[in-house]
């Protein structure tokens, strides 16, 4: 079995990149040099074959080496594709400006960039296809019970259910789990067809047996006094072990850690838009943005006045307070879509569907999200963002605050004209439960692109709301 052979076929892994990498160099030379599509010049400034092929003696040595580097030969069972592809492209980046760093300080220009180009391109896409390959490989034989992981959790925990239904999920994997050890849970009670199987102490019988491949500590919370005590227990066994705290709803999957002169610290909360120069970067795109689109709009925003104007009596614009950043009020700014009403009744509860206070021009404009577009004036004077979570009234704060754990922490940022949660299908009367897991989400991994992501999706499926009323 491979788990029981791993550095057999890392040797093996590291061997087919290595020919990868070769195989891809000559293939840039031929598709350069030798190709039916490629002008053959000879003379000053040309290199003989033998002096490009000299260089594979320090490529590919150097390739293999940068992929260690970039960690691509570390177990990649529950990674995803996408952060595979990264690193090779992360990895084929730097050996490419790393061979032209070379080139220029052994001063060699007749060395063809543009085939160093094309090998950058070929070996890409060659490694991306030889790794998947390999990856699908692996996972149809672990669907047909080979190259298995047997782990034995100690401590039933939320983490430890949260555990087994990912595993359960994932069969390609390759995960079995044998049982779990509790000193709270009676013997015998499932969890998805996984068994308790005893108290905690029974490891002193099943280590040394040796028929396990990982420990997982999966302890409540309550149970922490032990932890040092298992550990201990389990390395004295020479087990890998591994750790899954039971505090997923305090702490993010990716916590934000500081060294403290050797002590480490986790942050609760790690929000990229604290950083002041992602918070510069991100205002200078609201700023342009909002104006831009001011300016764009500015035909549908008059139409949509007159429309709102002509079809009852009432102010075109309707001005709403909503909770934003650090918890401060602001005036937030729509078209008026419902008749006029007393403040009292407007601040009872949102609009449910067929609601009598809405107008046939409302309804329109609500369905459409045109009745959004004043908004924009609240993203230039800075009440708003582009994109962020989306403000709500203050009854409505104080209501959830109590209610719903982890809901204050979207006014951490500017709350947006879109989102990741309504572009996800979250809007309107849905619920706010996960709508907020989602704004989390965008808080806690914000990057320009992301932002990017969220506009561009919002054009398609962002406008339409079937969840407003």
């Amino acid at each position: 079995m491979i788990k029981d052979n791993q550095k057999y076929f890392n040797r093996l892994h590291l061997l087919i990149d290595a020919v990868i990498v070769a195989c891809s160099y000559m293939l840039a030379w031929y598709l350069r040099f030798e190709s039916i599509f490629t002008e053959k010049k000879q003379g000053v400034g040309v290199l003989e074959m033998r002096t490009y092929f000299y260089a594979l003696y320090f490529i590919v040595p150097g390739y293999v080496i940068l992929y260690y580097i970039f960690n691509m030969y570390t177990s990649k069972r529950t990674a995803r594709r996408k952060y595979e592809v990264y690193g090779i492209v992360k990895a084929n980046t730097a050996g490419v400006l790393l061979f032209l760093v070379v080139l220029y300080v052994v001063n060699q220009p007749n060395f063809s960039r543009t085939m160093i180009v094309i090998f950058y391109g070929v070996n890409v896409v060659l490694c991306t296809l030889s790794r998947q390959i390999l990856r699908n490989l692996l996972q149809y034989f672990r669907r047909k019970g080979y190259n298995l992981k047997h782990i034995l959790l100690v401590g039933y925990s939320r983490a430890a259910e949260e555990y087994i239904t990912r595993i359960k999920a994932n069969p390609q994997w390759g995960y079995v789990v044998r049982g779990i050890l509790d000193d709270r849970i009676p013997r015998g009670t499932l969890y998805k067809g996984i068994k308790v199987l005893g108290a905690i102490d029974n490891l002193t019988y099943i280590l040394p047996e040796n028929r396990l491949d990982e420990i997982a500590i999966t302890l409540a919370l309550q149970d922490y006094g032990r932890l040092e005590e298992i550990v201990d227990l389990c390395e004295k066994s020479g087990v890998h072990t591994k750790f899954i705290p039971d505090y997923n709803s305090l702490i993010p999957s990716r916590p934000y850690t500081e060294d403290l002169m050797g002590l480490p610290v986790i942050n609760i909360r790690y929000v990229p838009l604290s950083n002041t120069l992602n918070w510069i970067v991100k205002r200078m795109v609201d700023i342009v943005g909002s104006a831009a689109g001011l300016v764009l709009v500015s035909p549908i925003m008059l139409l949509t006045a007159l429309a709102v104007k002509l079809s009852s009596p009432g102010p075109v614009i309707f001005k709403q307070e909503r909770i934003g950043l650090h918890n401060k009020p602001f005036w937030m700014y729509k078209f008026r879509t419902m008749e006029i009403q007393k403040e009292s009744a407007e601040q009872r509860a949102w609009t449910v569907r067929d609601d009598p206070r809405v107008t046939k021009i409302g309804k329109f404009l609500r369905r459409t999200s045109l009745d959004e577009f004043p908004q924009l004036y609240n993203i230039l004077r800075g009440d708003m963002s582009l994109v962020g979570p989306r403000p709500e009234r203050p009854l409505f704060v104080e209501k959830f605050r109590e209610e719903i754990p982890r809901y204050m922490i979207k006014h951490q940022v500017r709350p947006g004209l879109t989102g990741w949660a309504q572009i996800n299908g979250y809007r309107g009367d849905t619920s706010i439960r996960k709508r907020i897991d989602y704004d989390i989400f965008y808080i806690e991994n914000w990057t320009m692109g992301l932002d990017v992501k969220i506009l561009f999706l919002t054009i398609f499926k962002g406008f339409i709301n079937k969840n407003a009323y």
